[in-house]
């Protein structure tokens, strides 16, 4: 079953569909967009250079690293298309980045995905991504009640609670962060409940990390569900999504994605590795071709599902030194404010691993003397937003044009 008819369009209808989408967000940006026409200027181009999804194509691309600047120093508005207090929603990631919601129906375009993914009118789903102030939880509860499925807001953590709330309660889906399901699966084991008949998880959909086959296999088994997965950012909603044929991740209908060269921000063959640039159909925050920093390819080949959209390869590293740990970007930039509180630290480098599949953050740290290293994992997680792990070194054990991020984890 396919939610609408938009996902086995034939290449040209879709192609035409996009176009006329990406014609109006064009025109009511240049209308209304500060950014999109410093862009334009800076770029030497002019509405009319952008004729067809080709001439699209030469547009520099907005890198998600420049949304923390341009907001910063030229306000939200500047990016918009409405006035702020005109929109449904404002929340606010990591890095600081303002995430505005629009006022369209399944604004951030997940109902597609989870539809392909299993969930049905009926489902009871339990929502541990969270609600307070980043995007997650909302962004993903929306398209679950289009669809006819009721929420356990949830959140993160508490994991006691939350296996008494699928004890208790006839949970049959799951939504947040495959890692965390594994967790909630030891915890229910460890109690002594039988996970295949003391509850009643049978799909989960999961998303902000990377999934491993050797994770998805294990939480499958120790449930006894199937485990679908889909790819998005805060600032633009569902970029593409797993069917019931984990093949490849379909792209989402509401948007039009290019994989492109991460130095020229041109366009890639099919079946290359490049960026992530995405464009979604969104008229109050035209982030139009916004470079995600991912990496990834397309796969051009018919999915068995019967759709016809391209599909991504999965997500292949980062274009830049940024890194997404546990659904958090990490930012070598903010781990340098948390150092300057320190006068001990001489130098320092963040090194991720995922042991077993489970994520894991280490900082390093030179030292010149002794330092609190609560104070310093609390400054940390105020804000990164993770606690990590922290070894200590002599003050020379660390060069000074160390690299900051070290990514040593494997998929």
């Amino acid at each position: 079953m396919l939610y609408h008819d938009l996902e086995t369009q034939s290449p040209e209808k879709r192609e035409a569909r996009q176009w006329k989408a990406i014609r109006k967000l064009l025109e009511r940006a240049a209308q209304d967009s500060g950014e999109f026409r410093a862009r334009l200027g800076r770029a030497g181009l002019a509405l009319r250079d952008l004729d067809s999804l080709t001439a699209f194509s030469a547009l520099p691309p907005l890198h998600k690293k420049e949304l923390i600047s341009l907001q910063a120093e030229r306000g939200l508005a500047w990016l918009l298309t409405c006035k702020p207090g005109e929109l449904r929603r404002i929340y606010q990631s990591p890095g600081p980045i303002f995430d505005p919601e629009g006022t369209e129906q399944d604004y951030w375009g997940w109902a597609e995905g989870f539809f392909a993914a299993g969930f049905r009118p009926g489902d009871l789903v339990q929502m541990t991504f969270s609600y307070h102030l980043t995007p997650a939880g909302l962004m993903l509860e929306e398209p679950l009640r289009e669809i006819g499925c009721a929420v356990i807001p949830a959140g993160p953590g508490n994991t006691d609670v939350q296996v008494d709330l699928m004890r208790r309660l006839p949970v049959s889906g799951f939504v947040g962060m495959a890692s965390y399901l594994k967790v909630i699966g030891d915890k229910a084991r460890s109690l002594g409940l039988d996970l295949h008949n003391d509850l009643s998880v049978r799909k989960a959909f999961v998303a902000a990390e990377r999934l491993p086959e050797s994770l998805r296999l294990e939480v499958e088994e120790m449930f006894g569900a199937t485990v679908r997965q889909g790819y998005g950012t805060a600032d633009v909603g569902c970029i593409a999504y797993e069917c019931e044929l984990p093949q490849g991740m379909h792209l989402s209908s509401r948007a039009y994605v290019e994989i492109c060269d991460p130095e020229t921000g041109r366009p890639l063959p099919v079946g290359e590795t490049g960026e992530v640039v995405v464009t979604p159909f969104t008229r109050d925050y035209p982030l139009l071709r916004l470079a995600t920093g991912d990496l990834s390819s397309l796969i051009e080949a018919p999915c068995p599902c019967g759709r016809t959209t391209l599909r991504l390869d999965g997500i292949k590293g980062r274009a830049d030194d940024t890194a997404k740990v546990k659904g958090q970007f990490i930012y070598p930039a903010q781990a340098a404010q948390v150092a300057l509180l320190f006068p001990q630290i001489t130098a320092w480098q963040i090194v991720l691993s995922n042991p077993g599949g489970k994520d894991r953050i280490k900082v390093r740290l030179a030292l010149a003397g002794e330092i609190d290293v609560q104070a310093f994992q609390a400054a940390f997680q105020a804000t990164l937003k993770l606690k990590p792990e922290v070894e200590g070194l002599t003050a020379d054990a660390i060069a000074q044009d160390a690299k900051r991020l070290v990514d040593e984890r494997s998929f």
